[in-house]
């Protein structure tokens, strides 16, 4: 049997955090906390599957909460894999591991961009471009990241950057980040747009609907996004993929910033 390694604590990630209000938190509160999001069966399955890394780990994952997953579009994946593979981010965990999966499935290796708390999942490190959303990164960790924009390796990515949240009566992406236009034109990557239907629970849009009715700038919903991979266990997670977009097709008719807005609309069109 296993020993469980503990991979993720939240009580002392929160006290290292940057947040005055998550680090004002009573201990029964994190208690709470902890329980809520499963985190003793969080390092349960991280530490079952040690031994598996990069797409066997992802699909041990998908195997281990029972998600069927539904595509419609495989055949638009290309043969030559050097493209960004982009989506919507309506889940925050189980969107990234279907992503990457699909992807890395196809092609044999794949690198996603994400953001620094992958670098608590041992088995996917090697896969994971991890950037400092909330700082900057170092030199050296840029000039690897565009070594890693002009290899052939195929990169996933959510320019949203953060998971999709309640807009009006949708759940939707705020403005995407304009920095895979840019890599796409310099690097000469087509774009390849994958749909994730569905989002998360109520609880986590209602802590942000009464975050942003109390004026809390602390995004404290986030905390529930390792409950939220649980609360897909057992459902079927359906997925359109789009023909890929050209990197000619960004020209000087409109700016970056504009044509991220233009691809991101076009993920959202394939739901229909």
């Amino acid at each position: 049997m296993n020993t469980t390694r503990e991979y993720i604590n939240i009580h002392k990630l929160i006290k290292a955090s940057n947040s005055k209000l998550l680090k004002r938190l009573p201990n029964f509160v994190i208690y709470l906390i902890k329980l809520i999001i499963r985190e003793n069966e969080i390092n349960r399955i991280l530490s079952d599957y040690a031994d598996y890394e990069g797409v066997e780990f992802l699909t041990k994952i998908i195997d281990e909460l029972n998600i069927k997953i539904e595509i419609d579009g495989i055949e638009n994946l290309p043969e030559n894999g050097k493209c960004f593979f982009v989506a919507n981010h309506p889940f925050g965990f189980v969107d990234g591991i279907i992503l990457t999966k699909t992807v890395g499935s196809k092609y044999g290796d794949f690198r996603a961009i994400g953001n620094e708390v992958f670098k608590f999942i041992p088995h996917i490190k090697a896969n994971v471009a991890a950037v400092n959303v909330f700082g900057t990164n170092s030199r050296e960790y840029i000039i690897e990241l565009e070594k890693l924009f002009a290899s052939n390796m195929p990169i996933t990515h959510f320019p949203a950057g953060l998971v999709s949240r309640i807009k009006g009566r949708n759940i939707e992406d705020r403005d995407w980040q304009k920095a895979f236009i840019n890599k796409s034109i310099e690097y000469q990557r087509d774009i390849v747009p994958f749909f994730f239907y569905g989002g998360n629970s109520s609880l986590f849009y209602l802590i942000y609907i009464v975050r942003k009715a109390l004026g809390i700038k602390a995004t404290i919903e986030l905390v529930l996004l390792p409950y939220e991979i649980f609360n897909k266990k057992n459902k079927i997670i359906k997925v359109k993929i789009g023909k890929p977009i050209s990197y000619q097709t960004f020209d000087k008719s409109k700016n970056h910033f504009e044509w991220a807005q233009y691809v991101k609309e076009q993920v959202y069109n394939l739901k229909n």
